[in-house]
C-alpha cells in the first residue's frame, strides 16, 4: 500500500511538471524556456525536473516511451491468425474513434510549438525512428522463430511500411485539421486510407 501511494505521488509530480513545462513552451517557445523557469513555475527543484526528465525535449513529449512501444506492443499482443498489418490497422482505427492524441489529436498550440522548434522536430523524428525499430525487432524475432535462417530483411521492410503509413496518416490528419478542414471529413479520409493501405503484403 505504501509503495502504491509513493508511486502515485511520483506519477502525479511527473504529470504536473510536464503540464507546467508544456504551457511554458507554448507561451515562450521551446528554445526560450529554461529548466530553471520550469522548476520555478512547478515549485520544485531543478534537480527534480531533470530526475524525471533527463532531456528537455522529454518534457514536451512526455508520452514518448508509450509512443515508441505502441506498434511493437500491438503486434506482439495480436490474436492468433491476425497479421501484423491487420493488428496495426485495427489499433489505428480504434485510436481514431477514441481521438487518441498520439494519432494527431491535440491542440493547435501544441502542433505550432513543434513546428516552431527544430529541436522538437528532431526529437519527433528520433521517436518515430525508435518506434519503427521496436516494431522491426518484434517482426524479425517472429520471422526467425519460424525460420532460424531468415535474415530479417522482409520483416524490417514490413516494419518500415507499417510505421511509415502511421506516420503519414498522423501528419495528414494534423495538417488538414490545422488548415481548417472539417474534422469529420478528415477522419473519414484517413480512415479510408488506413483500410486501403494496411493490407498484408
Amino acid at each position: 500500500m505504501v509503495q502504491g501511494l509513493r508511486e502515485r505521488k511520483k506519477q502525479a509530480t511527473r504529470a504536473h511538471i510536464s503540464a507546467v513545462a508544456t504551457q511554458l513552451f507554448i507561451e515562450q517557445g521551446f528554445e526560450a524556456t529554461t529548466i530553471a523557469q520550469i522548476a520555478e513555475r512547478a515549485e520544485v527543484a531543478k534537480m527534480t525536473v531533470t530526475n524525471y526528465f533527463p532531456l528537455k525535449e522529454d518534457l514536451f513529449f512526455d508520452r514518448a516511451p508509450e509512443i515508441v512501444a505502441l506498434l511493437a506492443e500491438v503486434v506482439s499482443r495480436r490474436p492468433a491468425g491476425t497479421t501484423p498489418a491487420g493488428a496495426v490497422r485495427e489499433a489505428y482505427l480504434e485510436g481514431l474513434d477514441a481521438r487518441w492524441p498520439p494519432l494527431g489529436f491535440g491542440s493547435a498550440d501544441f502542433v505550432h510549438a513543434i513546428a516552431a522548434s527544430p529541436a522538437l522536430q528532431a526529437r519527433g523524428r528520433s521517436m518515430l525512428a525508435d518506434q519503427e525499430a521496436a516494431l522491426a525487432a518484434v517482426l524479425v524475432a517472429e520471422a526467425q522463430e519460424a525460420d532460424p535462417d531468415d535474415d530479417g530483411l522482409d520483416a524490417r521492410l514490413e516494419a518500415a511500411r507499417l510505421a511509415g503509413i502511421v506516420r503519414v496518416l498522423v501528419a495528414e490528419l494534423v495538417g488538414r485539421v490545422i488548415a481548417g478542414e472539417p474534422e469529420e471529413a478528415v477522419l473519414e479520409r484517413v480512415r479510408q486510407a488506413a483500410c486501403e493501405h494496411f493490407r498484408s503484403r
